[in-house]
């Protein structure tokens, strides 16, 4: 396995997707192609009834956009392209007609936190907190945006996209985006596995039409994303922006 991966795995009618890359999971533009692209090719197999999405390790979920990645686009159509990998991981998310069940194990900034509020249903411990940390780089969370407003609203979205702090998992919990919470991984699993074994139990056709109507409502999200993809795409290509991500890289180092 290389350092950066997407694979997946059927059993008892759930395909558990995983992700990783060294840096606290955080998704370069290849890695959101090839999980888009994932998601979408289980969601489609008439055996899988439900997908589990995971990441590697045990202290971060999700990073969100890599760094070093952000700091090589020089121009607008890239730019683009990156912002735009991770409106199709969310998209694949919503559209693939499975339930998909995420698994978060640790600390989750910007781009993750739209995965966890993608989710149909949510596990996580209790040091999984969460935070928009995208203000600080010089963007907003302007493409996750929709997917967060719709687990925690505008009002509370705006804040968290304002202040740029952490939420605990608590919060998270009261706010819609867990609905479990664990104190340790090993308690979490547990809980998961016997939810996953219920779910493989349910009808494929009950399901799907459980996944439709929580959607309900969110038909406008394709229409939102290529003007919110513009910008967080030009944004990024300010020299202050990639200022702010050398200093936070800088401060990274140090820890």
């Amino acid at each position: 396995m290389t350092n950066e991966y997407v694979q997946s795995e059927l059993q008892n009618g759930i395909s558990t997707i995983e992700f990783g890359t060294p840096k606290s999971n955080a998704l370069p533009g290849k890695i959101l192609e090839l999980l888009a692209q994932t998601i979408l090719e289980e969601g489609a197999k008439t055996d899988v009834k439900a997908i589990l999405l995971k990441s590697g390790g045990e202290k971060s979920f999700c990073g969100g956009a890599s760094f070093d990645e952000l700091l090589e686009i020089e121009d607008l159509e890239t730019s683009k392209k990156f912002f735009g990998g991770f409106a199709k991981v969310l998209n694949a998310m919503k559209n693939c007609g499975k339930i998909v069940v995420v698994r978060v194990q640790g600390k989750t900034t910007g781009g993750g936190v739209g995965i966890a509020c993608a989710a149909d249903y949510c596990f996580a411990t209790e040091s999984s907190a969460l935070a928009l940390t995208e203000l600080n780089l010089g963007i907003g969370p302007f493409v996750i945006g929709p997917f967060v407003e719709r687990k925690i609203g505008k009002a509370a979205f705006s804040a968290m996209a304002i202040d740029a702090d952490f939420r605990s998992a608590e919060w998270c919990l009261n706010h819609n985006i867990y609905n479990s919470i664990s104190p340790t991984i090993e308690e979490m699993d547990v809980k998961l596995n016997e939810f996953l074994n219920k779910l493989s139990g349910r009808t494929t056709e009950a399901l799907a039409l459980v996944k439709q109507v929580s959607w309900e409502g969110s038909e406008h999200f394709a229409e939102l994303m290529p003007e919110r993809i513009l910008m967080s795409a030009s944004l990024i290509l300010e020299d202050s922006a990639k200022a702010n991500i050398e200093k936070i890289k800088e401060r990274l180092r140090k820890k």
